[in-house]
């Protein structure tokens, strides 16, 4: 039987997916629970897997395509079962149903049926894929395009798997005959050319014209730079826009700072380091942050809270997310039960989640559900910031960098390590006072660190 691929919401804040591999092509044998595919979400790269078995019959949906959620993108399907009909509502490129010709495999069952040609080409951050020919190693081909290879806007009809392996064997495709239906070159087309070519002399193919520079571009050693440079937005940047106007617009900040000795927190922390230095463990300020966050806010649970719109939700557990840093963005793992854990614990939770962010690595429940967040910019040298609140929790910290400052302290003036921290608070839940208690907590925590166990 039939089965329809979908764009499936592999995130629960996902409405749209990049395809960025198929790791099963056209013409491929598949299984229930096979990987057909990576899809880059709004956080991470996940993979999409068959819900069927037969074959991949049908792939709607380049390498690079971006895809709303709930999008037919192929058809699994017997090798010889008649797939017009699923196909013809399959995603086209512009969200308007594609209308494929599609007929079913004669010849055998490796025959790639028709798809659209009409899927947007847009650079992926796992492989851009470059389908003109490469100069230099162009072959000459004894088989010729067929007239109705290419479609009328010059674009050869290819399945998204040929267009691939033409790239990376060297193969143009618009000397390719196409035997897919509608003379769509397929798969096979483009091994068989391969092969032709490995006994034929290369020609020399004149390589592209330059690029046009506006005549303002500054002359460099290796030509002239162009004025500017457009960056397309990657899911996860795109998610981050629109997660700052949800939080920025509506919710009503108000900030707090506070100023803090962390002498005695680093004196901890290098104690503690001492104790796990014979397991290979470590940990830094900034788990000593996380921890002293979570103990506060299991003892201010009003700020350890989420705004419902006709409620408040307050947390009898505490789940600190923490932001890190990704090329595309901003991400935040989330520590789980946070007030119930140890220094060590937390550390190795957090380099171990990090990682696997910066790899877009993370499963959903891996950075959804915190109750607090915590930024921190210290290593960078900032001073103090102010964040910017993650909906529905109700606060932020900032987390600015331990600097030497003078201060005074039984009357004489001298260097202490201060470390200034900002709370972000949502009014309609954390009022002035709970939000300066909570704070007042806090900086205890950090300035006597064996508070906490009290």
């Amino acid at each position: 039987m039939a089965t329809k691929v979908h764009m499936e919401a592999l995130s629960p804040t996902m409405e749209e997916g990049q395809v960025v591999a198929w790791l099963k092509g056209e013409g491929d044998s598949v299984a229930q629970g096979d990987v057909l595919a990576e899809i880059e979400t709004d956080k991470a790269t996940m993979e999409l897997v068959a819900r069927g078995d037969g074959v991949l019959r049908a792939v709607f949906a380049d390498e690079g395509a971006v895809v709303p959620v709930g999008e037919v993108i192929a058809v699994i399907a017997g090798a010889d079962e008649e797939i017009a009909a699923l196909a013809a509502g399959a995603w086209s490129g512009g969200g308007t149903p594609a209308s494929p010709t599609v007929t079913p495999q004669e010849s055998s069952p490796a025959a790639e049926p028709a798809a659209p040609s009409t899927a947007p080409q847009l650079p992926s951050p796992v492989a851009t894929l470059d389908f003109q020919p490469t100069p230099g190693a162009q072959p000459t081909l004894d088989a010729q395009p067929t007239p109705d290879s290419p479609t009328t806007d010059g674009r050869v009809k290819a399945s998204p798997v040929a267009r691939r392996l033409a790239h990376e064997r060297g193969v143009d495709l618009r000397a390719v005959a196409g035997s897919g239906p509608g003379g769509r070159v397929v798969k096979r087309d483009v091994e068989a050319a391969a092969e032709a070519a490995a006994t034929t002399a290369p020609t020399t193919v004149e390589p592209p014209p330059p690029a046009q520079v506006p005549a303002s571009a500054p002359p460099t050693p290796d030509g002239p730079v162009p004025d500017f440079e457009d960056i397309p937005l990657t899911q996860m940047r795109k998610t981050v826009a629109r997660r700052l106007v949800e939080s920025l617009g509506p919710v009503p900040h108000f900030f707090l700072t506070v100023d803090v000795d962390m002498a005695r927190a680093m004196e901890a922390r290098a104690r503690v380091n001492e104790l796990l230095k014979a397991e290979g463990g470590k940990t830094s300020l900034n788990d000593l942050v996380i921890k002293a966050v979570a103990a506060a806010l299991a003892r201010h649970p009003e700020c350890n809270a989420w705004w419902q719109e006709d409620r408040i939700r307050r947390f009898n557990r505490v789940h600190v997310g923490v932001a890190v840093a990704v090329p595309d963005g901003l991400i935040t793992p989330v520590v789980r039960d946070a007030h119930a854990k140890g220094l060590g614990r937390i550390s190795a939770e957090i380099r171990e989640l990090a990682a696997r962010a910066r790899e877009k690595k993370l499963q959903p429940h891996e950075y959804t559900g915190s109750t607090f967040s915590i930024s921190n910019l210290g290593m960078f040298g900032i001073e103090e910031f102010t964040a910017v609140i993650n909906p529905p929790e109700a606060g932020i910290l900032a987390v600015g960098a331990v600097e030497e400052k003078p201060v005074a302290v039984d009357g004489q003036v001298v260097p202490r390590p201060r470390m200034r921290i900002t709370m972000s608070c949502d009014h309609r839940v954390i009022d002035g006072a709970q939000g300066a208690r909570f704070l007042a907590t806090l900086k205890t925590f950090l300035e006597e660190p064996a508070a906490i166990l009290l």
